[in-house]
């Protein structure tokens, strides 16, 4: 069993080395990067990646096509902000004797907020399908929080090893992602699935994301990172509703 690590990128020279560090046991590693202006590619190809062009088209497009163009049949795929640990290379790698090999394994993703290990609010285990048989399944044509589905009758496996997600680095990182990202994003993926919002909506959508991170899973557990993460998750959810109510009443479409 051949094994490719899959890597898109984009301005990643802080978090590109450590990413294919963690993964420089797999047969190939194949970063695709859609335009760095810094040297994101220059340190992943001194670090043995295969580097590929290919101008930005959507998460999940973007790693289907990284996919695509891979070597190997089996893909590892993470993030450039994401670590593979020792524990999961050694269970992934103790798979290619086995006889009953899984269509596909999800692994725990353990995130990081601030330097901080997160247990609760909802964010661990946070199961990712990450490991794979690209012939199995695709990635979901989805605006944001793309994922990889397996087709119908494919067979699905759990490893216990985890990928640590170094996802946030402070508060003004924070309000910068939602702003830029995710919730004009987020308002996108609400105007491809249909859905209808309101002034009223808005805000009672975004009471319920705090209480459901804060409270329901506890994560004021997590203390002062706990209560910005819920405060987050519920300015993200009530900008995504106001970005698309704007679209909706002036009947254009969310950039």
């Amino acid at each position: 069993m051949k094994i490719s690590a899959v890597i898109i990128s984009y301005n990643e020279s802080r978090n590109i080395g450590e990413a294919i560090r963690s993964v420089d046991w797999a047969d190939e590693i194949l970063v695709v990067d859609s335009g760095s202006t810094d040297d994101t590619r220059e340190i992943a190809e001194s670090l043995g990646a295969r580097v590929i062009y290919h101008p930005w088209i959507g998460f999940a497009e973007q790693k289907q096509f990284a996919m695509q163009n891979a070597e190997n049949d089996r893909i590892i795929s993470l993030d450039a902000d994401e670590r593979v640990t020792t524990e999961l290379k050694d269970e992934i790698l103790s798979l290619t004797g086995a006889g009953d090999l899984k269509d596909g394994y999800s692994v725990p993703r353990q995130t990081f907020y601030r330097g901080q290990k997160i247990r609760y609010g909802g964010w661990y285990p946070d199961r990712q399908l990450r490991f794979f048989d690209r012939r199995a399944g695709e990635w979901t044509p989805r605006v944001i929080h793309e994922s990889f589905k397996l087709q119908k009758g494919a067979t699905l496996g759990e490893l216990s090893g985890h990928l640590l997600h170094y996802t946030v680095d402070s508060i003004e990182q924070h309000n910068r992602s939602i702003a830029e990202r995710y919730a004009p994003l987020g308002a996108k993926q609400m105007l491809t699935d249909h859905k209808r919002t309101s002034f009223l909506n808005a805000f009672m959508s975004a009471l319920g994301t705090f209480i459901r991170s804060y409270v329901l899973k506890a994560g004021v557990l997590d203390g002062r990172n706990g209560l910005l993460i819920a405060y987050f998750a519920a300015h993200n959810t009530l900008m995504k509703h106001l970005i698309f109510l704007e679209n909706q009443s002036e009947g254009r479409k969310t950039e």
